[in-house]
């Protein structure tokens, strides 16, 4: 416990399965706090030239989850057509670096050649308007590469994007020296923390007392309730529902002006522009280090998917008050996203 204490310090001011990092309000709450933060400046110009109008970083925070499918309403034509150049688009949100290693480098294992580290480089690249086909392989046009990296700047700072987990059949967190040790026989991936299930029930239970209550969740008629919640949408929504409560957030832009009311105190990235995600995926790596803090795999379980595959999950004990440290976690993440979104865009067009 003495581990998850510290993430206390991280916290500030306090007082189903979900692919998108941090949930649309944890996106749209990253976009908010940068679109405050550039408020007059030139970037905020070369932005407004490459969005449409009425649009803003928080509204267009989500749409890189949303072409994966028609939650957020219709695909569009701009949306069918960046699918259609980039099939490997889903991958483009995360890495998976032992989350007991300290540096995410290039080639290391759990990294891959469209990352996020490998893809946030290319949106920088884009927008600085270098124009070497080998710094743009996915031929990212100037609007998708700011669009990207809004998303991108927010998905980083969710640490379990970042840090993964590996663990061992007996039910350990172990660190595989190479990918190939990933056997799915002796170590096994837990695919970003999805594979890693938490009983919903008893989350509910530990969330009571500690973290105000919030709005009844609609009840989806034909749709049983899960009895278990992955530890990737655990991290996704529900530590951002939580932080949002725990300073009586309503809405995205609510947080985002809490935040800078807050006047936190956010270390920027140094140096070249183009080593920010190296330096984004290291402090990342720092933070999920906090997150598995005192988290015990157990037992293994067998699954197979609708496609009729074998995978395996293993049910997961959190400590008692994991909702305080963990929505302090988010609130700080959530805040760094926005401030060094903010502060790239900002280097980027000065």
């Amino acid at each position: 416990m003495k581990k998850l204490a510290c993430v206390l310090a991280l916290a500030g001011a306090f007082a189903s399965f979900d692919a998108m990092a941090w949930g649309r309000d944890g996106h749209r709450a990253v976009g908010a706090i940068a679109d405050k933060l550039l408020k007059g400046s030139n970037a905020q110009k070369q932005i407004a030239a490459l969005l449409q109008p009425g649009e803003t970083l928080a509204s267009i925070a989500n749409w890189a989850d949303c072409v994966k499918g028609t939650y957020c309403g219709p695909q569009t034509q701009e949306m069918i057509d960046y699918v259609a150049g980039n099939p490997r688009h889903g991958e483009y949100h995360y890495t998976d670096v032992p989350f007991q290693l300290d540096r995410y480098h290039d080639h290391g294992v759990g990294t891959f050649d469209v990352d996020i580290v490998q893809t946030l480089k290319q949106c920088i690249a884009v927008l600085q308007g270098k124009t070497d086909p080998a710094l743009n392989p996915h031929k990212f046009t100037k609007r998708q590469a700011l669009i990207l990296l809004t998303h991108f700047a927010g998905d980083i700072h969710q640490p379990l994007h970042v840090g993964a987990a590996f663990v061992s059949k007996d039910g350990k967190f172990v660190v595989p020296k190479t990918h190939a040790e990933v056997d799915e026989a002796t170590i096994f991936d837990s695919r970003g923390g999805n594979n890693l299930l938490l009983d919903d029930q008893k989350l509910l239970e530990l969330a009571a007392g500690l973290i105000p209550p919030g709005d009844p969740v609609p009840v989806k008629e034909g749709v049983p309730k899960s009895l278990t919640k992955p530890f990737h949408s655990y991290w996704d929504s529900t530590t951002v529902d939580y932080a949002f409560r725990r300073i009586q957030a309503r809405t995205p832009e609510q947080f985002a002006q809490a935040a800078l009311d807050s006047k936190p105190h956010v270390a920027r990235a140094q140096g070249d522009v183009m080593t920010w995600p190296y330096q984004w995926a290291d402090d990342a790596l720092v933070v999920s280090k906090l997150a598995y803090a005192d988290v015990v795999p157990g037992k293994l379980t067998p699954q197979v998917s609708k496609k009729g595959e074998t995978y395996y999950t293993f049910a997961l004990e959190v400590p008692a008050n994991y909702p305080v440290p963990s929505s302090a976690i988010a609130k700080t993440q959530l805040i760094k996203g926005g401030y060094n979104l903010a502060a790239m865009l900002a280097a980027i067009w000065p």
